[in-house]
């Protein structure tokens, strides 16, 4: 494959895209540059906040999904806040970071295979023509009150489960060509006026809820793709006759 999926390129990538997305409104989409310097071009009425397209990009020949493991990092100085917020002394070791970070690349796995199963695209191993491969990252991860192995009967109560933000890259899985990239930044649901324990249950619940969200984008461009390809076809085919 001639791509190199390397995770320092993705996160320079990303970290690009999410600061654009901060500074820009999502009602000012046009302020982004319409290409990137890989030949891209911006899609303004996208479901996510910003994606990038090869002009032209049809996804109606690709049948089946590899879906590689999620990258996690989390949001920056984000352990030194957490202790330093906590109202009691937070034992957040390297093995809890560790943790959350597996788990949350493990339900990402989980739920877009779960949907993409579910939409008609099989999740597969192998590289073919037919294959999307699709790169995903999760970035500037917050989450607001961690369980960690040492909570003891120590329970955090919040309004939200925190935030995250998707970066995704899909390619061509034989040739390794860029097909598109997008950027999107969620908030779980924030609870107005009450709060509720936080718990590592609740958080999982909480980021599926989001990666579902997500999950569901993919699986209808998927699907719109193949339905615009079908209509193509049977159009020609009407002329033909």
């Amino acid at each position: 494959m001639k791509a190199k999926f390397r995770h320092s390129a993705l996160i320079t990538l990303a970290v690009t895209l999410v600061a654009a997305s901060l500074s820009v409104p999502a009602s000012k989409k046009s302020e982004l540059p319409e290409f990137t310097e890989d030949g891209l071009q911006l899609r303004p009425d996208s479901r996510l906040a910003i994606v990038y397209a090869e002009p032209g990009a049809d996804l109606s020949g690709y049948k089946r999904v590899k879906l590689l493991d999620a990258y996690v990092a989390f949001k920056k100085n984000w352990e030194r806040d957490q202790r330093s917020s906590s109202a009691q002394p937070l034992k957040l070791t390297a093995k809890d970071v560790e943790r959350i970070r597996t788990d949350l690349a493990e339900g990402f796995h989980e739920v877009f295979s779960e949907s993409l199963e579910q939409g008609g695209f099989p999740v597969v191993e192998d590289a073919d023509a037919d294959v999307l491969l699709v790169r995903p990252a999760i970035i500037d991860l917050d989450v607001n009150a961690p369980d960690t192995m040492t909570s003891g009967r120590n329970r955090s109560y919040v309004q939200s489960a925190g935030e995250m933000t998707l970066y995704l890259e899909l390619y061509d899985s034989v040739t390794g060509d860029l097909i598109a990239k997008a950027l999107d930044r969620k908030v779980d649901r924030q609870n107005t006026g009450f709060y509720t324990w936080a718990s590592r249950a609740t958080n999982r619940a909480a980021a599926n809820r989001i990666l579902k969200g997500w999950a569901d984008i993919l699986v209808n461009a998927l699907t719109e793709a193949h339905a615009s390809g079908a209509n193509a076809e049977a159009a020609v085919e009407a002329e033909a006759q």
